[in-house]
């Protein structure tokens, strides 16, 4: 959950912005702190802290960041140093390649998961990786 996670988050993590539903962004999009984006966008995303992509997120392109967190749809390769959380109802197909991986029950990933080892040096371990919207 969205909430639990940020609780963690050192004091120092301030809100710096956020895309509304409705808005359409092209191009790189530089953060700091914690940014949402509930709009479309397409084209490359840099986060030093948190970014959360909102239920209302369509987003194609890239991400390099430190924690990503999914509840939307996202198109491309994400590149975190931290974490990457796909919340249930998200989409996301692609690539991720990050230390941590959290892939929630009614979440769907269809791509490549790189799990990076604690030493860059040793490399990383590549699973592809489908997973399916439950159906009742």
């Amino acid at each position: 959950m969205v909430w639990g996670w940020l609780e963690h988050k050192s004091e120092t993590t301030e809100w710096t912005g956020f895309l509304e539903p409705g808005a359409k962004f092209e191009g790189t999009l530089e953060t700091k702190g914690m940014f949402r984006i509930d709009s479309q966008m397409k084209g490359t995303l840099v986060s030093r802290e948190v970014l959360i992509l909102g239920e209302h997120a369509e987003v194609e392109g890239e991400i390099l960041g430190n924690q990503v967190m999914i509840s939307g749809k996202f198109q491309g390769t994400i590149r975190a140093s931290s974490r990457v959380e796909i919340q249930a109802k998200a989409i996301v197909r692609g690539e991720i390649h990050s230390p941590c991986v959290i892939i929630e029950p009614e979440a769907a990933f269809d791509g490549k998961c790189h799990v990076l080892l604690p030493s860059e040096a040793t490399g990383s371990i590549s699973i592809p990786v489908r997973s399916a919207i439950g159906q009742a």
